[in-house]
């Protein structure tokens, strides 16, 4: 493993030397073979990406190129509409329910934006907002899509495990959505989505914590059992009301439990394709690292220290240790516990640190994919030991949804 990292660095240094840190790089090998390995997970149902996982356009339709990917899991409204137009896909499912009156006054007012995006819903409300937005008899009837909570929630509710997204939580309530949904003029109910972020985002193998992840472990597959008998009720009772193109479930950490649903008929994924540091915590599929910074060495303050300029990119989520950059080539280097990664320096310990001089870099990791492209304009595509592409992200093409 240690001789693998070192011929990585060696190539990553090599393909960037003509580049100032900080800056972020892609190893395209990597990223492919993390998109075939998600296809194979899928065992023949189409992986939907997602598009706040990855976050630039041209990696987007990059995965969408390749057989298995079929259309994106947005995050925000806008930012569908901007994928729709700029021909990334015409299939756009927006994850999350909107309350952007300019956005949905857009959507309204274009026919073939109204046929290529879908709205999230879980709650009436939502509708009326979209009808003061714009009325039903004047607009196309727009495409939505209605969430089922996935949490469990065992002893009679006392106990939540997951996360807390959509009030739907039973197959009834998902019926009587659906119902309100059907009679309402103005609204097509194409799809029904289900994220069970307890499976699908929480590494089963904590790093030095084994009676937690045992007890992960016997969590999720409780989960999954429970899961399994109410997505299908609830998929039944909503196609009493509608005629689902689509039952979307899962993520990058779920993939080949989600797609064995036979009530799902698509699964999503898009952070295995970055293979950020949070999926070194999975056993089923850890993905190959595709996705990195460079950081310049520009102090050494002591034996076994040196001091990179930046470097403090933190993922978001409960703060802690988990939710740090890792640092990763050259192996062997670690935050200091008392400053961690900080906004213009990060000092990192090691006995490789003394060997490093003033201008080298240090490779990080990010611990959730997308969010890394929120600290760069542009990132640059690698091939082997060259850079073969350099590509705005989406802050670098002018965008910040979130």
């Amino acid at each position: 493993m240690a001789t693998d990292r070192d011929k990585l660095r060696d190539r990553l240094d090599r393909a960037t030397a003509h580049l100032d840190p900080p800056y972020a790089v892609v190893d395209l090998s990597a990223f492919d073979a993390n998109a075939e390995a998600l296809v194979d997970r899928a065992a023949g149902k189409p992986v939907r990406i997602a598009s706040k996982s990855v976050r630039v356009r041209e990696l987007l339709t990059r995965a969408l190129g390749r057989p298995g990917w079929r259309g994106v899991m947005a995050f925000t409204l806008p930012e569908a509409l901007w994928l729709a137009r700029s021909g990334v896909s015409d299939d756009v499912l927006v994850a999350y329910p909107t309350a952007d009156r300019r956005a949905l006054a857009e959507l309204a007012a274009d026919p073939a934006l109204a046929d290529a995006v879908t709205l999230m819903i879980d709650d009436a409300g939502q509708l009326d907002l979209v009808d003061q937005v714009c009325p039903p008899g004047r607009r196309p009837a727009l495409r939505v899509c209605l969430e089922l909570d996935a949490s469990w929630r065992p002893l009679g509710g006392r106990v939540h495990v997951g996360v807390r997204r959509s009030p739907v939580h039973s197959a009834g309530a998902a019926g009587t959505l659906a119902a309100t949904v059907a009679g309402r003029p103005g609204f097509r109910l194409v799809g029904l989505m289900s994220y069970e972020a307890q499976i699908a985002g929480l590494g089963d193998a904590p790093p030095g914590q084994a009676l937690l992840g045992t007890a992960i472990r016997v969590t999720q597959r409780g989960s999954y059992r429970e899961l399994l008998a109410r997505r299908a009720a609830a998929v039944a009772a909503v196609r009493e009301h509608a005629d689902l193109e689509f039952v979307n479930g899962g993520g990058t950490g779920s993939v080949a439990a989600t797609s064995a649903d036979p009530a799902v008929t698509e699964v999503t994924a898009g952070s295995g394709l970055y293979g950020p540091t949070l999926f070194d915590a999975y056993r089923a599929w850890r993905p190959t690292p595709a996705a990195f910074f460079a950081c310049a060495v520009v102090r050494r303050p002591g034996p076994g220290l040196a001091t990179v300029l930046g470097g403090g990119w933190i993922a978001s989520g409960a703060a802690g240790d988990s939710r740090l950059p890792r640092p990763w080539l050259p192996a062997g280097l670690k935050l200091l516990g008392a400053e961690g990664a900080g906004e213009v320096q990060t000092p990192l310990a090691g006995d490789v640190a003394t060997a490093l001089r003033i201008g080298d870099r240090v490779w990080f990791r990010h611990a959730k994919a997308g969010e890394l492209c929120e600290h760069v304009n542009e990132v640059h595509l690698v091939d082997g030991d060259s850079v073969v592409a350099t590509v705005p992200t989406y802050r670098g093409e002018g965008h910040a949804f979130l």
